[in-house]
């Protein structure tokens, strides 16, 4: 029976290397052993030369690949690339946005209030269109009617002249884009940025001057690369690319590859839902208020250039008349509490896997300790202390089952070395030493994996939160997202691990007994290279874990056996 315990210590051990392996592997670019998204190696050279000169959706009733070129039945079959526009660049107290006159697409966007991962000495570049990236905010209209073309993100529009920042005490700040009446269809676009708030609304007013009616579609799409966001790490996984919601299928993320194969790997259309592009901490999204007809659109546009949208049909627009559609773009951080306003199972997003059904209460938990301690370390501190009082009597039957091991191991390891040829004999005597001494050989590991669910979904809490960005603890802790700069929590994590395995029973098996004493070692180096308030979280369950374990030692005298 000690041996099932042991057993069970070597399969996690065993699966966290692997799943250590199976992280680098994906953030190398390789295939995942399980089947997930590959991290696409990051390339300068990989972003498309030429990324607004493609990605324009097909019309409803067209079947040409979503994402491909205009075919003759949309646009012209060959659009002329065109330069880029003039760039037009607003500031309000929370972003810098530059926007593009060709399409008036929004191809760069600051956030004032948080830092680089590489560089804190620069802003964090959510958008972004240059020779090293390509994420932008794209619109324009289609149509399925023949010969007729519609302006689009290629189209020139000529910037209206206004304020470009936000002063004080103006709470909004508008941009307008006009196309030209090309055969009397014109499209005007009108951006207002508000003060506090990642949301741009977006209207777009469709001005039919021509002779016959028109039937326009409104495509709502994000373009961008498939690498990773710059400064992620190699020791844990975050997702970055597309995703979507409706009421039917819920939330979805989808891989960059399984867009490159194609296939049915979501929703078509639906009556509701939104678009968006997830990476660690941050997201974009075009959300539609209105319940309605909507296609969704992914594709693979060219090498390393993908692209999500949402279609809209906006009905028929009569000669003389206009047809204005108002839709909303986010663009900033995964501020759950404030995504979940935004719209429904926005805040889903932010990724906390599986365990999103503990996660989510965990977190709401943890907001309130900050809410009353004002100081997301002590938050965390808080947190964990709360969980291991309500597993404070689970956690002691897991320790004085340890403690009873231990006071029993001279004995065990006696009968092994006495009845080492006889291996039936020696199970037999110590089943007699486990229930003279009422020692349940896995009552030491049932309590644990028990409680396991709730701590990993803690974790992923702290790595997901954006609130953790740029928050400090105490001293040399600027920021509980970066890693410890002294690397003294990891040591001291280290530490606390190596004293827990002096805690607790030695294996009788010496090559058992080694590895005991590594697999702290081997985790406390992956914790080197981890957020400081992961490691603060580890640290403070390991003290705790600690200090009750070592208090129930002291009641059955086993301490420093």
């Amino acid at each position: 029976m000690t041996d099932i315990r042991r057993t069970l210590m070597w399969v996690v051990f065993t699966m966290s290397l692997v799943l250590l392996w199976d992280a680098w592997q994906k953030h190398n670019g390789q295939a995942s052993m399980f089947g997930g998204q590959a991290k696409p190696a990051a390339s300068a050279s990989s972003a498309p030369p030429t990324p607004a000169s493609a990605g324009v959706p097909a019309a409803a009733a067209v079947p040409a690949p979503v994402g491909a070129a205009p075919t003759a039945a949309a646009l012209p079959a060959a659009p002329v690339i065109q330069p880029a526009g003039e760039r037009v660049t607003l500031t309000t107290d929370v972003v810098k946005a530059t926007f593009d006159s060709q399409g008036g697409s929004l191809v760069r966007l600051e956030l004032l209030g948080y830092r680089d991962a590489v560089d804190p000495r620069q802003n964090t570049v959510l958008f972004d269109q240059s020779a090293k990236r390509l994420y932008v905010a794209q619109t324009g209209l289609i149509t399925n009617q023949p010969g007729i073309a519609l302006p689009n993100h290629l189209t020139q529009m000529t910037v209206v002249p206004g304020e470009r920042n936000l002063t004080a005490g103006v709470n909004e700040l508008q941009l307008r884009f006009e196309s030209p009446a090309v055969d009397g269809r014109k499209l005007a676009k009108t951006y207002t940025f508000r003060r506090g708030e990642y949301t741009v609304a977006v209207k777009h007013e469709f001005i039919n001057q021509g002779t016959a009616p028109l039937s326009p579609q409104l495509y709502l799409q994000l373009a961008r690369d498939g690498n990773p966001p710059e400064g992620e790490s190699s020791f844990y996984f975050t997702f970055t690319g597309p995703a979507m919601y409706t009421e039917a299928s819920k939330f979805k993320k989808i891989d960059f590859k399984d867009i490159a194969k194609g296939g049915d790997i979501h929703d078509k259309a639906g009556e509701n839902g939104w678009v968006a592009m997830v990476q660690h901490y941050f997201a974009s999204a075009w959300l539609v208020g209105a319940a309605g007809p909507r296609e969704f659109r992914t594709a693979k546009v060219a090498e390393n250039h993908y692209t999500i949208a949402m279609v809209l049909p906006l009905g028929e627009v009569a000669p003389g008349a206009t047809k204005s559609f108002e839709a909303t773009l986010f663009a900033g951080p995964q501020e759950e509490n404030k995504l979940a306003e935004l719209a429904p199972g926005l805040e889903l997003v932010k990724d906390y896997g599986w365990l999103t059904v503990l996660s989510k209460p965990l977190f709401w938990l943890l907001t309130k300790l900050h809410a009353v301690l004002g100081n997301w370390g002590w938050a965390i501190v808080a947190l964990v202390v709360l969980l291991k009082i309500a597993f404070y009597w689970l956690n002691a039957s897991a320790y004085r089952s340890m403690g009873k091991m231990k006071a029993v191991a001279p004995k065990v390891a006696e009968l092994r070395e006495r009845y080492k040829d006889k291996p039936q004999e020696m199970q037999q005597q110590m089943m007699r030493i486990y229930r003279e001494e009422k020692v349940n050989p896995l009552g030491g590991c049932l309590p644990i994996f028990v409680q396991m669910p709730f701590f990993i979904a803690l974790y992923w809490v702290l790595l997901s939160s954006v609130e953790m960005r740029g928050a400090p603890w105490i001293g040399w802790i600027a920021d509980l997202a970066a890693k410890d700069p002294f690397y003294i929590l990891p040591v001291l994590m280290t530490v606390s691990s190596l004293f827990q395995v002096w805690l607790n029973p030695a294996p009788p098996d010496p090559v058992q007994a080694k590895m005991m004493w590594i697999m702290p070692l081997a985790f406390g180096f992956m914790f080197f290279f981890f957020p400081a308030g992961l490691v603060l979280y580890w640290l403070t369950n390991n003290i705790l874990s600690i200090a009750q374990q070592w208090f129930i030692n002291r009641q059955l005298g086993v301490n420093g056996k």
